[in-house]
């Protein structure tokens, strides 16, 4: 808000005026070259000096945007009517390009409390970053968004938005989108034209599903945070995201991840926490990603985790808290990630995660014993034999060809095998 500080003889108790910030913008683009107010014959106001004017920063950020624009654009006249030389273009072109670096065109209107936006008469196409949060807007002019042609970041967090401009399809420089602290109930589908964008946040919003497409043309995406929302599901085209480093979908009511996850080679960050009663089992895939680092799956209904989470090595921070883990035991998980991965690979590999007894195999034990036959002549011969003994009989999980089904089976192995008769 503008607040001007007055001095008046008659009205000491009205030491300044304070002007609502539509007005303010309006003031300072009409009547820049406003010096003083005029003398009323009844009350003597007269300002002290601009320079104890508080006006708000978002007007004067304007002001700095609007003459590095308008540099610019000088710049490119005096080249285009040849008023500078190659030469001198280029190295004034590099030094801009270093400034711009280190200062980019930032519109800052941050925090003024505006119900709407006001006409904005300066040119939109240079501004890199448009910051609009903390305010109380319900729409943003489609108009607007059209112009942001260069537009790298765009912050429109904590206002009353519930809808999105199908226009933001046209910002094909958008890096990173803040939308978070909304009332928006679904993303508009142009937005899988925004082929640049990096980072997505939407969170604290009323969102109740993303567009089904919205992977199939994010392949840039690095970040998806879309906590504290409505969502029964993430859409299948999730998977098609194989940039994406972090993904955040805590807080809403995911009843399933969605199929392909082994897709995302680069994800180091998974949060589907606090799904609660909704998120009963994961799925295999994520025992595949193989560059993650983060997973925090506590406080759902997660009964078993999937084997495969066995092969997770370079898996550094885990939280299961608040789930009815039987698979492995919560005593497990709390000895550590060693611990955890050790018992889910014995599983993988087919055994409980116990300790293994040894084998039955060598405790085979020559036993000598005997064998009678009948002669002939009916006389019972009785011939010495030898036997293996087996205190504690296991069976035998093995795979065998066809061709050695025989000579495995325990008739043949475990039978009395005669003396063979010596020959001379």
């Amino acid at each position: 808000m503008i607040k001007a500080k007055l001095h008046g003889a008659s009205v000491p108790s009205q030491p300044r005026i304070v002007v609502s910030p539509p007005l303010a913008l309006a003031i300072y683009q009409g009547f820049s070259s406003l010096q003083g107010l005029p003398h009323h014959t009844s009350r003597a106001f007269f300002l002290l000096s601009f320079a104890e004017t508080s006006l708000p920063q978002a007007v004067l950020r304007i002001s700095e945007v609007e003459k590095k624009i308008g540099s610019m654009r000088e710049m490119g006249e005096k080249r285009r009517r040849g008023h500078l030389n190659p030469a001198g273009f280029a190295g004034g072109l590099h030094d801009h390009e270093e400034k711009k670096k280190n200062e980019e065109h930032k519109l800052d209107m941050s925090g003024m409390s505006m119900d709407a936006l006001p006409h904005l008469t300066m040119s939109l196409g240079q501004v890199t970053i448009l910051d609009l949060s903390n305010n109380n807007l319900e729409s943003i002019p489609e108009s607007i968004i059209a112009r942001l042609l260069n537009v790298v970041v765009l912050d429109v967090r904590s206002n009353q938005l519930k809808s999105l401009p199908n226009s933001i399809g046209c910002l094909s420089k958008l890096k990173v989108l803040n939308v978070s602290g909304n009332l928006l109930e679904s993303l508009p589908n142009t937005i899988e034209e925004c082929r640049a964008l990096e980072e997505l946040h939407a969170n604290f919003n009323e969102l109740t599903k993303l567009p089904d497409t919205l992977g199939f043309e994010l392949h840039s995406l690095r970040k998806l945070s879309v906590n504290s929302n409505k969502l029964a599901q993430l859409p299948s085209s999730t998977s098609h995201m194989t940039a994406l480093r972090a993904l955040d979908a805590r807080l809403n009511c995911l009843r399933a991840l969605p199929d392909g996850l082994e897709n995302l080679a680069n994800l180091e960050a998974l949060n589907v926490s606090q799904n609660f009663q909704f998120l009963r089992e994961l799925p295999y895939a994520v025992g595949l990603l193989a560059s993650l680092r983060e997973l925090d799956v506590s406080y759902n209904s997660i009964a078993a985790l999937p084997d495969s989470m066995g092969c997770l090595t370079k898996l550094a921070r885990f939280s299961a808290v608040g789930n009815p883990l039987v698979s492995p035991p919560m005593d497990v998980v709390e000895q550590g990630l060693d611990a955890m991965r050790a018992y889910l690979t014995a599983r993988m590999n087919g055994g409980d995660g116990k300790r293994k007894k040894k084998a039955w195999l060598p405790k085979l034990v020559k036993y000598s014993t005997f064998t009678a036959r009948m002669t002939p002549g009916r006389t019972r011969v009785h011939e010495n034999t030898e036997g293996l003994l087996m205190s504690d009989y296991r069976s035998l999980n093995g795979i065998a060809s066809p061709r050695f089904l025989t000579m495995l089976s325990p008739r043949r192995l475990f039978s009395p095998r005669r003396n063979s008769p010596k020959h001379c």
